[in-house]
């Protein structure tokens, strides 16, 4: 019996958005649609808004208006995960993108992972290669370390957990991403918090046996967001790296815990 053909946009766009008003502001939903536009196939952009306390509610609203195929979902603050997933959830396209508001990967790159789904891909995530231009010295040398600690406990065979760039099967999100011990978890995050749930995600992905491709794409650090953290550059770089450290041990032991055996 054949399988039923999927209805819907081809590719479902899903932004997560908490405080991106300079962002916005210059411009990169227009971006995002002057490529979409041009493209052969049904496409919807979702944009997750993460209970922006700044203008981005606003301008978001301003710009979705009028186009059909670009829409809002508001949640309750939750994190850059709780975003993400709420937009799969809103997604109908058979193939399902996340990608940051500041297009530091621009959407065109996405013409770089979709040919792998024609192999039989399940997975197919952007990697920034070791250049990150963008980057300044000190993280470029965290981003070193980050990796190589990384792989000694997980996912030896991907360079780059952290580019916010990743693609997968609709029905795949749908599956993996309510495994994620993020939703598990009892206190709410507050203000902006960087995860490494990248990590738990990529993990749970090889663990249920998807086939997963890792792609480089261009990158350049275009962030102008300032009403993330106001709590300066350096500190929040220190932070994140503690955060993302910690992730991954706690995914190493609910690994040797067995917590993703029934994945």
């Amino acid at each position: 019996m054949s399988q039923p053909r999927h209805v819907g946009p081809f590719l479902s766009i899903v932004i997560p958005c908490y405080n991106e008003e300079k962002n916005l502001e210059r411009g990169v939903l227009e971006e995002v649609h002057d490529y979409l536009r041009t493209q052969g196939y049904a496409w919807e952009v979702i944009v997750a808004n993460d209970e922006s306390t700044d203008r981005s509610r606003q301008l978001i609203e301003r710009y979705v208006e009028g186009r059909p195929c670009f829409s809002l979902v508001d949640i309750r603050h939750g994190g850059k995960p709780a975003a993400v997933w709420a937009g799969i959830r809103q997604a109908r396209g058979e193939i399902v993108l996340f990608t940051d508001m500041d297009q530091s990967t621009p959407l065109e790159e996405v013409e770089k992972l979709l040919p792998w789904y024609d192999q039989g891909c399940d997975v197919v995530i952007g990697s920034r290669g070791t250049g990150r231009e963008g980057f300044s010295f000190v993280r470029r040398f965290g981003s070193a370390v980050f990796r190589t600690l990384r792989r000694l406990f997980l996912l030896r065979n991907i360079s780059d957990t952290q580019c916010g760039f990743k693609s997968c099967r609709r029905q795949v999100a749908l599956q993996v991403f309510p495994q994620l011990q993020f939703f598990k978890q009892k206190d709410r995050p507050t203000g902006w918090k960087v995860s490494a749930y990248d990590v738990e995600l990529l993990h749970l992905f090889v663990k249920a046996g998807y086939r997963l491709e890792e792609v480089e794409v261009a990158w350049l650090n275009r962030d102008q967001s300032v009403t993330k953290d106001e709590t300066g550059a350096l500190a929040r770089y220190l932070r994140e790296s503690v955060e993302m450290t910690r992730e991954v041990l706690r995914v190493r032991v609910n690994e040797l815990k067995g917590l993703y055996d029934d994945v």
